[in-house]
């Protein structure tokens, strides 16, 4: 009788609509507690096998990059305290005694310097180092420019460093700033400087002045050549907008309908040929176009 009793009992538990739906969700929060708690014991794992590797699980993205990235232009020796420029960048806004300081004379004619020549007080050789990290495209002896390094950087920087006695890198390596590319030497095209290296920082195939941007980052390369270009342009349109009235002038000044049938007339163009003369004398200052890191025997 008792047996009896409950098979109705538990049928009529069975019946009721909450059973089956309490049941589900029952099973499914046992479910993902357990995916919880396997996913969990999983990482834990690995974070202890990243310890035990590296010692610390931080190490796997170290920070050297960043201070990389932010690398700044030195000079091209171990002691820049221990050398001067003999020779300076020849500038085209600088004064007359600065343009003609930063001459070189050679094979009887003057060269724009296109870098800087750093020389010891004593006057002997020192070592020449890398500016700035980078790759070295170009490590050869020329007659007369003496050993010759060139280093590609980023952004189109490029340095170069000549009148080298020797080389300790050859083209394809890749050099960290501070290491030692060569001795400082003696060259056939500025032998006023004697023992020096001749340094060149190039921006885009340009050079520019290397003591503006010492101790400077590589962006402020490209802000400069930024500027420059948008002056260029703004001079361009300049440019463009002044022709026209340029060519009108004469005509406006001269009243050549009124008389031209008239000798006197022509004579008038005598003293704008003779002004012009004058011009052609005055602008004849030295304009060389050779530059120091083009010049080969």
């Amino acid at each position: 009788m008792r047996e009896e009793q409950k098979q109705p009992s538990l049928k009529r538990f069975f019946r009721k609509r909450w059973v089956f739906p309490a049941i589900y969700l029952s099973c499914a929060a046992l479910i993902v507690a357990g995916a919880l708690w396997f996913q969990a014991g999983k990482q834990e794992d690995a974070g202890e096998d990243n310890v035990a590797k590296n010692g610390t699980a931080q190490q796997e993205n170290p920070a050297v990059p960043v201070n990389e990235a932010v690398e700044n232009i030195a000079m091209p020796v171990l002691d820049p305290n221990a050398v001067q420029v003999k020779t300076p960048f020849y500038d085209d806004n600088a004064s007359e005694q600065e343009q003609e300081a930063a001459l070189v004379f050679y094979d009887h004619t003057y060269h724009p310097n296109q870098g800087i020549d750093l020389v010891r007080q004593d006057g002997k050789t020192f070592d020449v180092t890398a500016a700035l990290s980078g790759t070295v495209t170009k490590a050869e002896k020329d007659p007369i420019l003496g050993y010759v390094v060139e280093i590609n950087h980023e952004q189109g920087v490029t340095t170069v460093y000549q009148s080298l006695a020797d080389v300790k890198v050859e083209a394809g390596d890749t050099v960290k700033q501070g290491e030692v590319l060569g001795k400082a030497g003696q060259s056939e095209f500025n032998k006023q400087a004697g023992i020096h290296v001749h340094f060149e920082i190039r921006k885009d195939g340009k050079p520019v002045n290397p003591i503006d941007y010492i101790d400077k980052p590589l962006t402020a390369l490209t802000d400069k050549a930024e500027d420059n270009a948008g002056t260029d342009n703004a001079n361009a349109s300049e440019e463009k907008n002044v022709t026209p009235s340029d060519e009108t002038a004469p005509s406006e000044q001269s009243p050549a309908k009124e008389t031209e049938q008239t000798p006197a007339d022509e004579n008038t163009t005598a003293p704008s040929d003779h002004e012009q003369d004058q011009h052609d004398d005055t602008s004849s200052y030295k304009t060389p176009d050779a530059s120091i890191g083009m010049a080969r025997a």
